[in-house]
């Protein structure tokens, strides 16, 4: 069992400073995310230890440590045909959600989605999926997980997070965790370097890894985007554009409170009906690869 005093040698990796800062092993890594989901150490090092990890830079091998311990603690409801999403824990400040729309259309395609929310994390201040998916009515082949009843330990986390104010590592890592053991996940990514990191942290606890240079981070299609495909150890990019398929959506220049995101989800207007068509149609593409985004765009009803 860990203790604050055993805590320090790991703690002084992230914060002596650059001259003496230092990556942690994979096997270190494993150990400082047991003790903070364990509770074995006082809140002050664990939000100590989360700004020291952020500032010093995260290795692959200290991402991967971490993931390997989350492992040990989600509770796993596995659900293979599914594709797994992971939305970003910040929130969407100035669009609404298209996953409820979309979800709709992937229905009527017959493909299963897993994912998952939970509390806002630091530091966009966005609206949470949990937000959208607590007040909207989500078709059957949805299946969604708070994080509150399949991570508690990782839940109990948001009150430090909240405190500290600030993005921490894990907003990196929080996002894909297999819950369902889907074969295929699609994640989305606002910074290219972040591609990089996904690809290296999650092309081989899937078969197939997607991730969209979506809007605000997320893997929902709003402007022309880069889709980055990773399977069987190849890594394709494509590009889509909705222009391409005749939609003209303005996405939103100001901040969206709850209720008029909802609103514009509950009344969607054609573009945004339009834009949750093209995105089901793309991830049938994704998935199947049997006919064209155009060819599934055209089949689905409006």
């Amino acid at each position: 069992m860990m203790t604050p005093a055993a805590f320090l040698p790991y703690l002084k990796c992230v914060g002596t400073g650059p001259k003496r800062n230092r990556d942690l092993s994979k096997e270190e890594m494993k150990t400082v995310i047991r003790a903070f989901l364990k509770q074995e150490v006082i809140p002050e090092q664990i939000a100590a230890f989360m700004l020291g990890w952020r500032v010093k830079g995260e290795s692959i091998d200290e991402f991967a440590g971490a993931i390997e311990v989350f492992d040990e603690f989600i509770k796993h409801d596995p659900l293979p045909n599914t594709i797994e999403f992971g939305y970003p824990y910040d929130g969407k400040v100035k669009n609404p959600y298209l996953l409820p729309l979309t979800a709709k259309y992937l229905q009527e395609l017959d493909i299963p989605i897993s994912l998952h929310g939970g509390l806002l994390q630091p530091a966009k201040g966005g609206i949470t999926l949990k937000e959208v998916c607590d007040r909207v009515s989500l078709p059957s082949n949805v299946h969604f997980y708070d994080r509150k009843t399949y991570f508690p330990e990782l839940y109990t986390f948001s009150d430090i997070r909240e405190k500290l104010g600030l993005r921490s590592s894990f907003n990196t890592i929080e996002k894909l965790l297999g819950i369902t053991q889907s074969n295929t996940a699609i994640i989305g990514a606002f910074h290219k370097p972040f591609i990089e990191k996904y690809i290296a942290l999650y092309k081989d606890r899937y078969k197939k890894l997607i991730i969209i240079k979506g809007n605000e981070g997320t893997p929902e299609i709003f402007s022309k985007c880069s889709i980055t495909i990773v399977q069987n150890d190849t890594v394709e990019e494509i590009k889509v554009d909705p222009r391409e398929f005749g939609i003209s959506y303005q996405k939103s220049r100001e901040p969206l409170s709850l209720e008029k995101s909802l609103e514009r989800i509950q009344n969607p207007s054609d573009e945004l009906l339009k834009l949750a068509k093209l995105n089901a149609a793309v991830i049938h593409f994704l998935h199947h690869s049997d006919k064209s985004i155009k060819d599934v765009y055209h089949r689905l009803k409006p």
